[in-house]
């Protein structure tokens, strides 16, 4: 399955063959022969997807002990992390059990991403159906922890809970929020900001609880719109949080990378697990891919560095070393001698 994700196959056929024409170097892997189609068919649909669940964690674990810290850019101690997810679409009449709408069928992927490493802390794989917020009442954060989040994750009580445990958050504001505001607060000459005042949600029969939080209004060039910022941390400046806002991109970023450069869109399989297996193989490959980018000294984007190593996937060289230099020639093989081809007209 990591070939089918680092190779861009989109069918059984794809994958069994593309491994069939290296079957030679599959040994060095500690497989005999390439798999055949029905035998992988029959593996994704009964082999459970909780494994490349748990192999994902493992993997992970190893890798933030490297990467967790070393691209610090903040300017404060806290942990930033960012929530968001993304949906799937799927055909409601192949995969029933996906059904979204009454035509449309989709799968959701919810990820918390650590902005130290920018690697994905948190994975889970829902029916499309499920809301943000639901999903977010279940995350539970370090004390201290500052947490970047959208519209979709709104939700006072689990606020309340959030600030209860010490941690603090950014979020986008419900413009329909009623809230009495409290007192201004100084604004900058000549700065993006517009507003910055703490405000008081007051107690409702659904809401049996004060909340007090700060509101920060800021204007986006880039989308030409006047951005209400809140969150529940009174001493970072106004332009710090709109700073930690813009940091939410990078989740956005993480989610095209998945769809763009890994092979998520499209399924080899109908059944439940198939897309489920499939899906957390990707998150293994993008930390394999950002592990690999974190070791690289020849400054490769992404990008490069999916479209290089799909090419080298069974080429013999020191992995390092071509991450140091992945343009030089591979190191010629025993008894095989670099000649030029005779060309014949």
């Amino acid at each position: 399955m990591l070939f089918c994700q680092l190779a861009h196959a989109d069918s059984l056929r794809e994958i069994c063959q593309g491994l069939a024409a290296s079957e030679g170097n599959l040994k060095h892997l500690g497989v005999d022969r390439a798999p055949i189609r029905s035998t992988l068919s029959y593996a994704n649909q009964r082999r459970p997807w909780r494994l490349f669940e748990t192999v994902f964690h493992k993997l992970l674990s190893r890798a933030e002990g490297e990467m967790i810290g070393t691209r610090k850019k903040f300017r404060f101690k806290n942990r930033l992390l960012s929530t968001d997810s993304t949906s799937i679409e799927l055909c409601a009449a192949a995969y029933d059990w996906a059904q979204y709408k009454r035509a449309k069928g989709a799968v959701k992927i919810h990820l918390v991403l650590d902005h130290a490493g920018y690697l994905p802390c948190f994975v889970h794989i829902a029916n499309g159906k499920v809301h943000d917020v639901k999903m977010g009442r279940t995350l539970r954060f370090a004390p201290g922890t500052i947490v970047a989040m959208d519209k979709g994750y709104v939700d006072y009580a689990w606020w309340k809970e959030i600030c209860d445990e010490g941690v603090y958050f950014v979020a986008r504001l419900k413009q329909d929020l009623k809230y009495k505001i409290i007192q201004a607060n100084p604004i900058p000459e000549k700065s993006k900001i517009g507003g910055d005042h703490p405000i008081e949600i007051e107690a409702t029969r659904q809401r049996p609880f004060t909340l007090v939080l700060r509101v920060v209004t800021i204007w986006d060039e880039d989308k030409q719109e006047e951005l209400v910022l809140s969150t529940n941390h009174p001493e970072f400046a106004a332009s710090t949080i709109a700073g930690i806002y813009k940091r939410r991109w990078q989740i956005e970023l993480f989610f095209k990378a998945l769809k763009q450069l890994l092979r998520v869109k499209t399924f080899v399989g109908t059944s439940s697990n198939a897309p489920h297996i499939r899906i957390w193989t990707a998150p293994i490959a993008a930390l394999l891919l950002k592990y690999m980018q974190f070791r690289a000294t020849a400054g490769l984007s992404l990008s490069n560095l999916v479209a290089l190593l799909r090419q080298q996937l069974f080429v013999y060289r020191d992995l390092w070393q071509w991450l140091k230099d992945p343009f030089q020639a591979p190191p010629a093989l025993a008894g095989i001698h670099d000649m030029q081809m005779e060309f014949v007209s």
